[in-house]
C-alpha cells in the first residue's frame, strides 16, 4: 500500500488522488446572477445535501489551482446571495460540460451551452428548464477555507422551493431512481451514470439490528467462497434461524444444494434460505 503525506504532494497531484478516490460525486449545476443581473451557470462536484430540517445544500466553487482566481459563481453569491441548484441527467451531460468552460465573466453560459432559462418564483437567478429538478435557494453563508490555489469555498444554501418534473415521478409521486437517470463525477474525465445495472438496492437497517457477522457459525465466517458482502447479508438477519425455519426453506429448494445456490438466494434477498443451505453443506 502506498502511503502519502498531502503536504508533500503538489496541489494538482493531490487533487487527482482526492477526486479519483472520492466518487461518484453528485453535481450541483449552479445558476447565479451578479449585482447587475448577468446570468452565470456552472457545475460543481464538491456538493451534497446536509440537512432536511432546515433543508440545506452545500457546494464548493474552489479557487483555481493554476491561477488562484475565484469562480464567477463564488463572486456572484457574495454579491447576490441566491442560487438555483439544478440536477444533471445523462441527457444534458455534454451541455453541462460545455458550461464548465472558463468563459470570461459576464458571458451567459445559458446561451453558450444551449440551455433554456426559466424565471424562478422566489429568487433572481434563473432555473434550467432541461433539468428535471431545480431548487431555489438562499445563500446563508460563504465559508472560505483558504486563500491559496485549490482552496474551497463552502456555499451553504437553504432550499426555498423545489421544482420537480412529473416525468421522473413514480405512481406514488416519489422520485423514481430509474427514471431520473442522474450522472455524477469520477476522477479525470470520467463520469458515472446511475441507470440500468449500475442501480441496486440494499435494505437499510433503520429500525432493525442484525445479529452481526460475529454471530455466524465459524464455518461460514471462514468459508473462502463467501465474500464480505455475502457475510454482510447474513449478518443482517435479525436472529439466527431455528431448525424449523431452515427446514421450511430447504423444502422449497432443489435437491442439489450448493454454494452457488446459496449465493443466488443471497442476491434474491432470501438470507434465511441461504443460511439454511450453507449450514447444511459446509
Amino acid at each position: 500500500m502506498v502511503s502519502l503525506d498531502p503536504k508533500e504532494l503538489t496541489i494538482p497531484l493531490l487533487h487527482q488522488y482526492l477526486l479519483g478516490s472520492i466518487g461518484p460525486r453528485p453535481i450541483a449545476f449552479a445558476s447565479t446572477v451578479d449585482k447587475d443581473g448577468n446570468r452565470n451557470l456552472a457545475p460543481f462536484s464538491f456538493f451534497n445535501v446536509f440537512s432536511a430540517n432546515p433543508p440545506i445544500l452545500i457546494f464548493s466553487p474552489a479557487r483555481s489551482g493554476r491561477t488562484n482566481t475565484t469562480k464567477d459563481t463564488h463572486n456572484n453569491v457574495k454579491e447576490v446571495a441566491e442560487v438555483v441548484i439544478n440536477v444533471v441527467t445523462y441527457d444534458m451531460v455534454h451541455q453541462m460540460s460545455l458550461a464548465s468552460s472558463p468563459f470570461e465573466a459576464g458571458v451567459d453560459e445559458f446561451e453558450k451551452a444551449g440551455f433554456t432559462p426559466v424565471a424562478s418564483d422566489s429568487i433572481r437567478p434563473f432555473r434550467v428548464k432541461e433539468s428535471p429538478i431545480q431548487m431555489e435557494c438562499k445563500v446563508l453563508e460563504v465559508k472560505e477555507l483558504g486563500q491559496n490555489g485549490g482552496a474551497g469555498n463552502l456555499v451553504i444554501c437553504e432550499v426555498l422551493k423545489i421544482h420537480i418534473s412529473e416525468s421522473v415521478l413514480d405512481e406514488k409521486g416519489m422520485i423514481d431512481q430509474e427514471k431520473i437517470d442522474l450522472v455524477s463525477r469520477m476522477g479525470g474525465n470520467w463520469y458515472c451514470r446511475a441507470n440500468g445495472e449500475a442501480l441496486f438496492e440494499v435494505d437499510k437497517p433503520l429500525t432493525t439490528i442484525g445479529i452481526g457477522v460475529d454471530a455466524l457459525p465459524a464455518k461460514l465466517k471462514t468459508c473462502k467462497q463467501l465474500t464480505g458482502n455475502d457475510l454482510g447479508i447474513l449478518g443482517n438477519l435479525q436472529s439466527v434461524p431455528n431448525n424449523e425455519e431452515m427446514m421450511n426453506e430447504l423444502l422449497k429448494l432443489p435437491i442439489d444444494l450448493s454454494i452457488q445456490l446459496a449465493k443466488q438466494l443471497l442476491i434474491a434477498n432470501k438470507p434465511i434460505a441461504a443460511y439454511a443451505v450453507l449450514t447444511k453443506i459446509i
